[in-house]
């Protein structure tokens, strides 16, 4: 296969072959993975909850992983949270679609302080699916395993721990 580009009178055609073969499609399967896998994978931090547990934490910073969330997933394990954070304090709502499992989910404020939890919130079993919101604004959410909020104290004015990662 040949690709030519126009070139006005008196300039030199160019003639471009691309590359083919087998070598040049695994190279560029394995490069478009390899790229893919590492703008996919969230950062993961420690979360410390009021109890002193630590929890492994996915940090959720774009759009389209929050829209992902916890969606999909078989479960999510004790000692593993998600993190969402937001560029602005507000009414962050979070809703259970494609979820498989119950959650407890925790509103933080700008100083890491819990302004509300939705306690052993229940997967979606029907369309639409319920909402969940803050009473207050809120500038993170955290999501647990469900009970997991209230066995590790992680209650309306307690304060939760963490250090954010760099922001992509």
């Amino acid at each position: 296969m040949r690709a030519y580009a126009w070139a006005p009178p008196n300039a030199t055609i160019v003639c471009v072959t691309p590359p083919t073969g087998p070598r040049y499609l695994l190279a560029t399967l394995l490069g478009t993975a390899i790229a893919a896998t590492a703008t996919a994978t969230p950062a993961v931090i420690p979360l410390k909850l009021p109890s002193g547990k630590v929890l492994q934490t996915e940090v959720m910073v774009s759009d389209e992983d929050r829209q992902m969330g916890l969606m999909f997933r078989p479960s999510l394990p004790l000692d593993h949270g998600m993190l969402f954070i937001f560029e602005q304090p507000d009414f962050h709502a979070i809703w259970m679609k494609n979820c498989k499992f119950p959650i407890d989910i925790v509103w933080l404020d700008a100083q890491r302080k819990v302004v509300h939890v939705a306690p052993k919130v229940p997967p979606c079993e029907a369309e639409p699916c319920p909402v969940y919101q803050p009473l207050q604004r809120a500038s993170f959410v955290v999501e647990l395993s469900a009970g997991q909020a209230a066995r590790e104290k992680a209650v309306v004015g307690s304060k939760l721990e963490f250090t954010l990662p760099p922001l992509r």
